[in-house]
């Protein structure tokens, strides 16, 4: 098996960029029980619950760049992450300029 390599710009077009109140964050601690502190680009830092969905299907790391979405109230303190980029999407939002934080 081992690692996909992307070898074009096409096969980017399924990276999933934020949308409406989404922000990019990075991991910055992980709690247990499928929660992980997040510092988010718009300054916040965030408790953030892992989906349900994707819980057992994707492992977060620390220093991964996740995708968040905070909820209806608490929304400065609290979110679920809905969104995992590997490391060359990573790259390649730097590139484009949509993640702007160091992590």
């Amino acid at each position: 098996m081992g690692r996909r390599k992307i070898l074009t710009e096409q096969d980017f077009s399924n990276v999933v960029l934020p949308v409406g109140t989404d922000v990019l964050g990075i991991a910055t601690k992980m709690l247990g029980y499928g929660r992980i502190m997040v510092k988010c680009q718009d300054g916040h830092t965030r408790l953030c619950r892992i989906r349900g969905k994707m819980k057992r299907r994707n492992w977060i790391r620390l220093g991964d760049v996740v995708l968040v979405s905070p909820w209806d109230f608490q929304s400065d303190n609290r979110g679920d992450i809905f969104w995992r980029y590997q490391r060359n999407q990573r790259d390649w939002l730097r590139r484009k300029g949509h993640l702007t934080m160091e992590g």
